[in-house]
Formats: structure tokens, C-alpha cells, sequence
């Protein structure tokens, strides 16, 4: 906890807490469920100071959404910036996506099962999410082909096949807990790896 209290000056601070209480809320009580006076009360801020940087609840979601890819994006070129081009920034990429994923279950419950179903613009902010990281792997996939870390192959198709596993994997982990993101991990990482010729060494 911070000892500072932000003043009505501080409008990235206070923005940053608006996003934070939502997150509380749309996770715990839907997006339907979730009301703007809710959040105000979590945020310790004022409806005057919620409809300044989000003008309705549609925004508010939408922004946490893209605040959550941003954190996700920003992991993966972290854990990558060190890694020659290749097959271990493949490696590398999936283990950020995963682990992010698994360090933040409200952000990825809101990302992956709240924004589904919810109209035209919750539906094309998440295919614009999926989009983003799908051009992020492709990118890692080509490099490996132009290195020769493995074969040619249709990187476009695979990079969405890899989202579309682990998106069903992760949505599974949301609503159940299960299975363990070590177990994600280990099994579906290795997964798919083979899935573009790549074998671990014994």
C-alpha cells in the first residue's frame, strides 16, 4: 500500500485505480452484474471522476481489457529481449503468454469468458486481442524457420491454432482451477513445440 493519497491531480493514478476496482468487481460479479457506483466505492474516487476517463461501463471493460493485453504483450517482449532469434524465443514467447495468464486469473477471467457474448464491440475488442498475440507468435515462428530451427510451415495458421489451445486450456483453468498452470506448462508447452517439428533433447 501506498502511505500517499493521490489528489483529484493525479489523473493516471486515478485512472490506474478506476481500472484496478473494476477488475475487482467485473471479476467477481460479471460485467451485467458489476454497477458503476460499485466501482466508484472501490476506487475511492467520485462518479464524476470515473465518467471523466470512462465515459459508460462499456468503455471501463474495454479498457481493462486492453490494459490486461498490454501487460500480457509487455511480459513476452521482456522475456524475449535476450533470446536470439529462434526457437527459444518460440520457447520463451509461450512461457510468458502462460504465465501471465496464470500470475493474473481475474485479468484472464475478464479477457477470455467475461467479454464472450456480450455484443459486437466486447466481440471484436477480444478478436482484436487474439489477432494481437497471434501476429506476436507468427512473428517468433518465422524468425525460427529463417534461422532454421524448424521447417517451413504455414505460421499463420499455426500461431491461431496455438491461441485457439491455449485459450481453451486457460478458459478451462478460470472456472475450475484445473489443471495447474505448472501442469499447463509442462504438457501443452511441449505440445506444441512437436506441433511444428520441434523435439526437446532427451
Amino acid at each position: 500500500m501506498n502511505d500517499s493519497t493521490p489528489s483529484p491531480r493525479d489523473p493516471e493514478q486515478t485512472r490506474g485505480r478506476i481500472l484496478d476496482a473494476a477488475l475487482d468487481i467485473f471479476a467477481r460479479k460479471g460485467y451485467h452484474d458489476a454497477s458503476v457506483d460499485e466501482i466508484v466505492d472501490a476506487s475511492g474516487s467520485s462518479k464524476g471522476s470515473v465518467y471523466f476517463h470512462f465515459p459508460n461501463k462499456q468503455r471501463l471493460f474495454l479498457a481493462l481489457v486492453d490494459k490486461f493485453a498490454d501487460v500480457l504483450e509487455r511480459n513476452v517482449h521482456e522475456s524475449v529481449a535476450k533470446e536470439a532469434a529462434g526457437i527459444g524465443r518460440v520457447r520463451l514467447a509461450l512461457e510468458a503468454v502462460m504465465g501471465t495468464f496464470g500470475k493474473y486469473r481475474a485479468p484472464a477471467k475478464v479477457l477470455l469468458v467475461q467479454a464472450v457474448g456480450l455484443g459486437s464491440a466486447f466481440e471484436e475488442k477480444r478478436l482484436e486481442v487474439h489477432q494481437r498475440f497471434a501476429l506476436m507468435i507468427q512473428h517468433y515462428l518465422d524468425q525460427a524457420v529463417e534461422v532454421g530451427d524448424i521447417a517451413p510451415v504455414d505460421t499463420q495458421l499455426v500461431s491461431h491454432a496455438w491461441m485457439g489451445a491455449i485459450n481453451e486450456v486457460v478458459i478451462r483453468w478460470v472456472y475450475t482451477g484445473q489443471p495447474q498452470p505448472d501442469r499447463i506448462m509442462s504438457t501443452l508447452l511441449p505440445l506444441l513445440l512437436r506441433s511444428v517439428g520441434f523435439e526437446d533433447n532427451p
